[in-house]
């Protein structure tokens, strides 16, 4: 069974970071590609940042408004990734989300901001940033 399991999570201030984790079991984790999504109140999921899977160059891309202040990254030795927020702003406030999905590269270089092209996905942990 695949399982996602975001941690890292909390509240900070508007300049603070925060490191997100997501740990993934039950999948050949160097095979999927893999994305962090958001949902801030009153808003639709969106893309934050994705990172294609091991050997495929470490393709990396990321949400106009984070890039230069989130970075993506992935440890396949201990089947995580993470998400590093810098420089936090109220509007990043949302419930993030980790996603996996195993499409062709090709097609995952022209998906991988739909979180529809995604197979799975964890339950989300909270950021609140103040102002």
């Amino acid at each position: 069974q695949v399982q996602l399991a975001e941690s890292g999570g909390g509240s900070v201030q508007a300049g603070g970071s925060l490191r997100l984790s997501c740990a993934a079991s039950g999948l050949p984790f160097s095979s999927y590609h893999m994305g962090w999504f958001r949902q801030g109140p009153g808003k639709e999921r969106e893309s934050v940042a994705a990172i294609a899977r091991s050997g495929s160059g470490s393709k990396i891309y990321y949400a106009d408004s984070v890039k230069g202040r989130f970075t993506i990254s992935r440890d396949t030795a201990k089947n995580r990734i993470y998400l590093q927020m810098n420089s936090l702003r109220p509007e990043d406030t949302a419930v993030y989300y980790c996603a996996a999905v195993n499409t062709p590269l090709g097609y995952y270089m022209n998906t991988y901001y739909n979180g529809t092209a995604y197979y799975h996905w964890g339950q989300g942990t909270q950021v609140t940033v103040s102002s």
